[in-house]
């Protein structure tokens, strides 16, 4: 979210943008399998849920014998043996370390294509966040000359107005939503401390109305969990009927105890990728305060929280800077050892459509707090047996469970056991496939013969 007008750190990235990837191509299909184009405007393999959920979902629906390629705008995502890939490129105006940086001229004349480009900055310069309108336009463009290859496109919750447009090509189109981003919008607003900063939230989040729009115009939605299809249906409008619950996985053989890795005692964890009011980390921290006149305690924050942002001046005014340590950049071997070494795992979130660090940590065996916003406890399962719930934004409530599993080991072991049995059970990349594929052939069965007429896609979203 940009701060115009205001004073901030600005750290310049490369003077030349980085190479655009080549493709790859995808594995072919095996008997009766289907040919995919997988669509994400924002492909980073491991900081959000959009890139993680592409990477682990098209490997596992190739290993069912379907044909897979991925568009992807920056970042670029990482594929998996047999999945292919087509770059997407953007001016990737919002790329660590220089967001909301200004492109070279040259940047606008070589982009695909130059009107969108100039549009896209527009969008940028005046608050607002045009990646899901202009990457669905380009996608569009690019598939435009592929009809032939694919049977079907899976938007990743992109909902530009090209998607619509992909439906008046004759495409059959199914979405995945995560979750309605009306939820951020709503927390957002909530925090926001002045008029400014009122005006310049709404802005950013104009591109919803496009979402909106885009969404109750698709047949076929596929969402994560039951507590979404509710907020979706009553937040953005889509009839109930079109959507269907496909719970997101974990890879169960990476993300598993560690009979090398050894707890330290006192530390704490929590996975966030992004420093925005939802994901919970300030009443954490506060939380941690709390704890640390009790106890030593640590805390390790798998992300990067801007320097000038909400967590950094909570961690400096709570004077948490010695026991709180960031971790960027790690593999998923990385992340679930550090996920071992931690006693107690967080998902301190005022609201989840699902939860990828929920079930990561419970797949680790690592004893989980977890807070009762959204689809957590639909996620975790039953308060005291495989997790411990609490209401959301409620420091008092996060230290108090936080402090019960420190000081009960037979409690953390019987949780962590518990859970990982749950995520077996139910959250596994295999399933999320199996389900996946189960609505790609019902679409299927649902698409009309012949391309209906094409109409203009390309007004801007906001």
């Amino acid at each position: 979210m940009p701060r115009f007008g205001l004073k901030r750190h600005k750290v310049k990235g490369p003077a030349t943008p980085p190479p655009v990837p080549e493709r790859i191509a995808p594995r072919p299909p095996a008997p009766g399998g289907l040919r995919i184009a997988f669509l994400v405007y924002r492909g980073n393999p491991r900081c959000g849920g959009q890139g993680v959920y592409t990477r682990h979902l098209t490997r596992e629906l190739v290993a069912l014998g379907h044909s897979v390629e991925v568009f992807a705008g920056q970042p670029w995502p990482e594929v998996d043996e047999g999945v292919g890939f087509t770059p997407v490129p953007s001016l990737d105006l919002y790329r660590d370390p220089d967001p909301f940086r200004i492109p070279k001229l040259r940047e606008f004349l070589n982009s695909y294509s130059t009107p969108v480009a100039a549009l896209e900055f527009g969008v940028m310069c005046t608050a607002g966040f045009p990646e899901p309108w202009s990457f669905s336009l380009r996608a569009r463009r690019l598939l435009s000359a592929r009809r032939h290859e694919f049977d079907l496109v899976h938007d990743n919750q992109c909902l530009g107005n090209g998607i619509l447009g992909m439906m008046e090509d004759g495409w059959p189109l199914l979405t995945t939503l995560h979750h309605p981003i009306t939820v951020d919008r709503q927390l957002a607003l909530s925090h926001a401390t002045n008029p400014w900063q009122q005006f310049t939230q709404r802005r950013w989040f104009g591109f919803l109305r496009m979402q909106v729009k885009v969404a109750r115009a698709l047949p076929r939605v596929v969402t994560v969990s039951q507590s979404s299809k509710t907020d979706i249906a009553a937040q953005m409008g889509v009839e109930i009927d079109r959507m269907t619950v496909v719970p997101v996985g974990v890879d169960h053989t990476v993300f598993r105890p560690r009979d090398d890795v050894e707890p330290v005692p006192g530390r704490i964890m929590v996975t966030s990728s992004s420093d925005v009011p939802m994901k919970g980390l300030v009443p954490l921290l506060e939380a941690v305060a709390k704890l640390r006149t009790e106890r030593d305690v640590e805390l390790v924050v798998i992300g990067n929280p801007r320097p000038d942002g909400r967590v950094a001046r909570a961690i400096d005014r709570l004077g948490l800077a010695p026991i709180v340590r960031c971790v960027t950049g790690i593999s998923d071997d990385e992340l679930a050892r550090n996920y071992g070494q931690a006693q107690v795992a967080v998902v301190p979130s005022l609201y989840e459509g699902f939860s990828l660090p929920a079930i990561e940590a419970m797949a680790c065996g690592v004893a989980l707090v977890a807070t009762t916003g959204g689809a957590l406890p639909e996620v975790v399962g039953t308060d005291g047996e495989t997790g411990l719930l609490v209401p959301p934004d409620d420091p008092g409530a996060l230290a108090g469970a936080i402090g019960r599993l420190l000081d009960d080991d037979a409690l953390r072991s019987r949780l962590g056991a518990a859970g990982r049995d749950r995520v077996l059970g139910r959250f596994t990349w295999q399933v999320t496939a199996s389900g996946t594929a189960d609505q790609y052939r019902a679409l299927m069965d649902d698409a009309p013969s012949g391309p209906a007429r094409p109409r203009s896609s390309e007004t801007p979203p906001c």
